[in-house]
């Protein structure tokens, strides 16, 4: 066994985390942990929760539709209570309410025959507080840390969050097969109950306290204001609120039914769904070393791979090889995601972290409601087939446009040195020389 490190004088000293990593970057990535762990697992569990009290294709869609209809419904009220209210009180709130409300979707199951509607109230109420959460956990996270230090934090965060995913959808997958989906919605719920109680320890004592401007409307205005006035940041929350919907409807209606069909159940699906998490950690840790300089080319020619899974499934691809493919573009859509982050933390204000990044997931969740509703309608109107190679054809489409906006193309990485724009003027077309995007959706 090796001895711990010792400086010159012989005393043992203790190994410690990179600078950077203060105190409330650490708690937000060990809730965020916990939080996939259990999140990944209840997705899959919700969709054969339905299908196991008899529902067909049609009421997968609609629980999956319960759940995003609240991101749109509150989405921009939540980011401009987190820049108002102390974040860490809206992500502690949202962690309760989702707590609960899966704690009673999982005694709903286990008691059995859960009614459609109930299912869907319940995940509508768990929408709910995730939509009051991610405009604070996402400003939140974006003050934790530095300009020179943006890309490896928000690479190692969510290498750690996306690792937990995997670990979350297969051992879900495979506890759903042994002891059913209601198991896996208590162990969610519970994952929400730890997690709220590590957030309610972060410090928000660095960050200035807000005045309280002219009411919430303003608050809204101001956070529309820098948006519509960056074309880089409006383009590409268009292009998502196209790909979030279609892999949405193809990853929550289409996945479980084609893994029931033609994979082998849960199990099988719950692996390739792990697989997407290791390809995300693949992404991750190049980026901790990798910091390209056109920010949101090179993250928007890594979209394109985010059709693969559909045509896997279209095919479909026998496990193995959709394991790849899902492999594949999860690698690829992390690129995307340390480069959009690292430019919303260089371009967006820090007092509007959180109305920004509203308007970021309302736009990139608007339409995946509507997605996952019709979905089962479209398989039935087209079958699953041609449903799934339409999702696909819709993800190249919308992101081949976007490479025509010339922000998207030429927004390259600013020096860690220069000021951080503050006006929303300040990344017009002439002053493209650096960047800064969040993931959308």
């Amino acid at each position: 066994m090796s001895s711990p490190p010792s400086d010159s004088a012989g005393t043992p000293t203790r190994r410690r985390l990179p600078a950077w990593a203060g105190r409330n970057y650490t708690l937000l990535t060990g809730a965020a942990v916990v939080t996939n762990l259990g999140s990944h697992g209840a997705l899959i569990a919700a969709a054969f929760a339905v299908l196991e009290a008899g529902g067909s294709a049609a009421d997968v869609g609609l629980v999956a539709a319960a759940r995003t209809l609240p991101l749109v419904l509150f989405l921009l009220v939540g980011g401009a209570l987190a820049d108002r209210l102390p974040r860490h009180h809206v992500m502690v709130a949202a962690n309760t309410l989702n707590c609960l409300s899966q704690a009673a979707f999982a005694v709903l199951v286990l008691a059995g025959d859960p009614q459609l509607w109930q299912m869907m109230l319940l995940t509508a109420l768990c929408g709910t507080g995730t939509a009051f959460f991610n405009p604070a956990a996402e400003g939140m996270l974006l003050s934790t840390v530095s300009g020179e230090h943006a890309n490896r934090a928000f690479a190692l965060f969510r290498m750690a969050m996306n690792g937990a995913g995997i670990g979350g959808a297969a051992l879900g997958g495979a506890m759903i097969a042994a002891i059913g989906p209601g198991w896996v919605l208590a162990v969610d719920a519970a994952a929400f109950a730890i997690a709220g109680a590590l957030r309610a320890f972060l410090d928000v004592g660095h960050i200035t306290e807000r005045a309280p401007g002219g009411g919430l409307l303003a608050d809204l205005r101001e956070g529309w204001v820098e948006v519509r006035t960056r074309p880089w940041l409006w383009s590409i929350v268009l292009q998502f609120s196209v790909v979030v919907a279609v892999v949405g409807a193809a990853e929550a209606v289409y996945g479980p039914l084609v893994a029931r069909d033609q994979l082998g159940g849960p199990a099988p699906w719950g692996v390739a769904l792990g697989c997407f998490g290791a390809g995300t950690i693949a992404g991750a840790v190049l980026m901790m070393v990798w910091k390209p300089r056109r920010l949101l080319l090179v993250g928007t020619l890594c979209v394109f791979p985010l059709a693969l899974p559909s045509a896997g499934l279209a095919v479909p691809l026998p496990v193995w090889a959709l394991c790849v493919v899902m492999f594949v573009s999860g690698t690829a859509i992390e690129v995307f995601g340390v480069n959009w982050m690292t430019t919303m933390h260089q371009e967006i204000p820090e007092e509007k972290f959180s109305r920004v990044s509203a308007y970021d997931w309302f736009g990139s969740v608007s339409m995946l409601p509507l997605a996952t509703a019709l979905a089962g309608p479209a398989e039935t109107a087209l079958g699953r087939t041609q449903a799934l190679w339409g999702c696909a054809a819709l993800v190249v489409l919308a992101t081949a446009l976007v490479l025509l906006i010339p922000d998207v193309r030429n927004l390259t990485r600013r020096p860690p040195a220069a000021p951080v724009a503050s006006g929303p003027g300040a990344c017009g077309p002439a002053k493209r020389s650096d960047g800064r995007p969040l993931t959308p959706g």
